[in-house]
């Protein structure tokens, strides 16, 4: 008898002839997650195990952020040939429990001589002859205690719920805009969850923005990098486009132009980490610069599509989801960023393209790109 974690998935399930593939790269990303506190993991009966960790909380708790896995179980795994010993772990699974229970068993062995019914009632008459505080209830039962015979015969009570979603590297890669706000950060994971590799581009403007500033965008990048398997973020520096814009463009205009320098400079990025997208933290008509006429001038000084998967949320949606993937408390120290440094004070919510254009004339794009990415600072996580 040893402990042994069940990890479980969902939606590869739905994957067909391909479902193979995507259970690989799962194995893959749990492995990944296990490396800190060892571990062997396995893939069995389209099932994957791990067991013998260092650190079981922890390994539960890496495993639970891993993209792809449903749920977790912290599993009592013995021979399925010893029916006594099975009732026996059965027992000491709720020796310490008060209340109601009901035993739902399951075989993927079919040759096995109990059927599930005959497990069910078995198991559950020999919990009451030992534990005389507990009592069946089948329709709503505060302990469900699961049995699933397989090569071996597992056993436990709790599932552990984890983040869902498929396995990074099976969906194409993302560039995603990180800035030290509390949207950014979730656009990111959201993506990624879907099974999208991710890198992230951020803009710093010393000596306007803090190396506090530039810790605070780090420290949001390890938080995701558990999830993300890893985050290579791009540091770009922005302070001289900024002077220029501010010095040279039409004041109500100088957010919206600034956006759109910073979709040319993560196009660059993109193009290097050999992304197919970019990725955005905006949500329609949060700020002047997220209204519809806003997005369609910014995303015109972009090459690749732009996907913003909080485009519909409102800000509340927002932090509840940052609060729940840990960025919530980080994202909100007082630590400026570029975007609100050189705000104008009347940003124009419906800007006209040829104000911009003619703007942007006075600037010399292709030497500030260049300047910005010659000072570029990657760092990995």
């Amino acid at each position: 008898m040893r402990e042994v974690l069940q990890v479980r998935f969902s939606e590869i399930y739905l994957k067909g002839l391909n479902r193979p593939y995507f259970l690989r790269m799962l194995v893959e990303r749990v492995k990944q997650a296990m490396q800190p506190v060892n571990g062997r993991v396995w893939l069995n009966d389209s099932r994957v195990y791990v067991s013998d960790a260092t650190d079981v909380d922890e390994a539960v708790r890496r495993i639970s952020k891993v993209f792809g896995v449903h749920s977790l179980c912290r599993s009592v795994e013995m021979p399925k040939n010893d029916f006594q010993a099975i009732q026996d772990a059965a027992v000491a699974l709720l020796h310490d429990e008060n209340g109601t229970f009901k035993v739902q068993a399951r075989r993927s062995d079919k040759r096995y001589p109990m059927d599930s019914p005959a497990i069910n009632a078995e198991i559950g008459h020999y919990v009451l002859s030992q534990l005389p505080q507990m009592k069946v209830d089948v329709h709503d039962p505060q302990i469900l205690l699961n049995v699933e015979i397989r090569d071996q015969a597992y056993l436990y009570t709790k599932p552990i719920p984890a983040v869902g979603g498929m396995p990074v590297g099976t969906n194409g890669r993302a560039t995603f805009l990180l800035s030290g706000g509390i949207d950014s950060p979730v656009a990111g994971w959201m993506v990624a969850k879907r099974g999208v590799t991710m890198s992230a581009v951020h803009f710093q403007s010393p000596p306007y923005t803090s190396e506090r500033a530039r810790d605070k965008v780090l420290k949001l990048g390890s938080i995701l990098s558990e999830s993300l398997c890893g985050l290579r973020i791009h540091l770009v520096p922005f302070t001289e486009i900024q002077m220029q814009i501010h010095e040279k463009c039409h004041p109500d205009y100088t957010t919206i132009i600034m956006r759109r320098y910073m979709m040319r400079l993560a196009n660059k990025v993109a193009y290097a980490e050999r992304a197919q997208a970019l990725v955005t933290g905006e949500s329609i008509g949060q700020v002047a610069s997220q209204t519809m006429q806003s997005l369609l001038c910014t995303d015109a000084a972009a090459d690749l599509p732009v996907f913003r998967p909080l485009i519909g949320f409102d800000k509340q949606e927002i932090i509840e989801r940052a609060i729940k993937i840990g960025t919530f408390e980080t994202s909100s120290l007082p630590f400026e960023d570029c975007c609100t440094i050189f705000t104008p004070r009347h940003p124009a919510t419906k800007p006209k393209m040829d104000i911009i254009l003619e703007g942007e004339s006075m600037l010399d794009t292709d030497a500030l790109v260049a300047q910005a990415m010659a000072g570029e600072e990657i760092v990995e996580l």
